[in-house]
């Protein structure tokens, strides 16, 4: 999924959802890390997809929290 369509995607949801969807991210992150350290990860780009997917996600919530404000 291209990196606008995601943020627009996310734009879209509430802050629970967004939550949520960090919560997901965070442990897919820590699964990828897990995989590359025991030397099972085939594609270890998608560590740094989802780093800045997470970055992507606090970021459209810390717009959504200071509008609310």
């Amino acid at each position: 999924m291209k990196s606008k369509e995601y943020l627009n995607e996310l734009t879209g949801k509430s802050l629970a959802e967004l939550n949520d969807e960090l919560v997901a991210a965070k442990k897919e992150l820590f699964n990828l890390r897990f995989q590359n350290a025991t030397n099972q990860l085939d594609n270890t780009s998608r560590i740094k997809e989802v780093r800045r997917n997470i970055a992507r996600i606090q970021t459209v919530m810390t717009r959504e929290q200071k509008a609310a404000n």
